[in-house]
């Protein structure tokens, strides 16, 4: 039997940590956007497969017989590829999501980060945490605020002169990003609902400091595909004998 893991989290590398203990056979496939991953255990493929075909060959080819999605509970396109690319070629697919986050009653929920930037525009120093591939949203709709960005990789985009770039990867911890926080005035936080503990802390600073939060909520899963919120469950769901 050989799992294969779609990672990229700190899920994906526990799983494959837990697999390996197990003596299960398993391959990690990361996507490979950022230059240097965290990489787990164990056997790693990088780049994606070519959409819904090319996975579905790359399944048949490759004698896969699960997959477990641990990608980020907002890689909504590679999700709904492996949905379909699992029923195509008839092989069970498990979602591993990390629970999202709870907070203060007082966080502005949004469907999107269009929504996310007309929400932020009603402060005037934002921190924006909801990473590069999504900042051209915020562009617009901020360009006379004072705006900190935070990413892991350098931006290819173009940002506002008043914009401030900081290339930082988690996990935080409070005292720091209460420090950020007051350190640039900051009065609006945006984020997504990543869920986990890598970078919860910025929520627990801005509660600290009377901060505005605006979340962006997740993509839905696709349907019919059983979810999991715990490593021990997929590893239980993984090594599963086949016949059941």
């Amino acid at each position: 039997m050989t799992v294969l893991v779609l990672g990229g989290t700190g899920e994906a590398r526990a799983l494959a940590a837990r697999l390996e203990t197990a003596g299960v056979a398993y391959l990690s496939s990361l996507a490979g956007r950022v230059r240097n991953p965290r990489l787990p255990v164990g056997e790693v493929r990088i780049g994606g497969f070519g959409g819904v075909e090319g996975l579905q060959q790359y399944l048949r080819g490759n004698g896969i017989d699960r997959v477990v999605d641990a990608t980020h509970p907002f890689a909504a396109r590679i999700s709904g590829n492996a949905a379909t690319a699992c029923v195509a070629a008839g092989v069970p697919l498990l979602r591993l999501a990390r629970p999202g986050w709870t907070g203060a009653a007082d966080w502005t929920w949004v469907d999107d980060h269009d929504a996310a930037a007309v929400a932020a525009a009603a402060g005037t120093s934002v921190f924006l945490s909801t990473g590069r591939q999504t900042l051209d949203r915020f562009v617009g709709p901020l360009a006379r605020h004072r705006v900190l960005v935070r990413v892991v990789e350098p931006l290819d985009l173009d940002v506002p002169a008043s914009w401030t770039v900081l290339l930082a990867r988690g996990p935080y911890t409070v005292d720091g990003e209460r420090a950020l926080l007051a350190g640039h005035d900051v009065d609006v936080l945006v984020t997504k609902d990543s869920g986990g503990d890598l970078t919860r802390a910025k929520l627990d600073a801005a509660a600290e400091l009377g901060v505005r939060v605006v979340v962006v909520r997740r993509p839905p899963s696709p349907p019919g595909v059983p979810t999991v919120p715990t490593v021990a469950e997929a590893v239980a769901w993984a090594t599963e004998p086949l016949s059941k």
